[in-house]
C-alpha cells in the first residue's frame, strides 16, 4: 500500500524549532521529487519547500533561511527543519511526492501534521 505519513509536529514557542518527517511505504523516495505544503485556518494551501531527485532544494520566501528540506534515503524519508520559528508559521504542514512518467504525473499526500507556534 503507497502511504506517506508525516510526524513531528506539535506546539512550539517563537523562536524555536521542529523537525517534521515525512514517511513513504510502498515505494521508493528516492524516485521522487518530494514538497513540503502547509494550509492555516481560512487560508490555501501554500508550498513552502521542495527537493528534487538529484536533492536540488527550493523554498518559499516566507521561510527561506529559517527552513531546511532534506531527505534520507536509507530511511526512505524526508525532513523539514524549521528553526526560529513564528506565530505565522502555524499551520499543518502535508508532504507531497511527485512522479512524472511520460505525460503522466503522479501525487501522493500524507495526512499532514499540526504545527502551532505560540505561548
Amino acid at each position: 500500500q503507497v502511504q506517506l505519513v508525516e510526524s513531528g509536529g506539535g506546539l512550539v514557542q517563537p523562536g524555536g524549532s521542529l523537525r517534521l518527517s515525512c514517511v513513504a511505504s510502498g515505494f521508493t523516495l528516492a524516485y521522487w521529487s518530494i514538497g513540503w505544503f502547509r494550509q492555516a485556518p481560512g487560508k490555501e494551501r501554500e508550498a513552502v519547500s521542495c527537493i528534487s531527485k538529484s536533492d536540488g532544494a527550493a523554498y518559499a520566501d516566507t521561510v527561506k533561511a529559517r527552513f531546511t528540506i532534506s531527505r534520507d534515503n536509507a530511511k526512505n524519508t524526508v525532513y523539514l527543519q524549521m528553526n526560529s520559528l513564528k506565530p505565522e508559521d502555524t499551520a499543518v504542514y502535508y508532504c507531497k511526492a511527485t512522479e512524472t512518467l511520460g505525460r503522466k504525473t503522479y501525487d501522493y499526500w500524507g495526512q499532514g501534521t499540526q504545527v502551532t507556534v505560540g505561548t
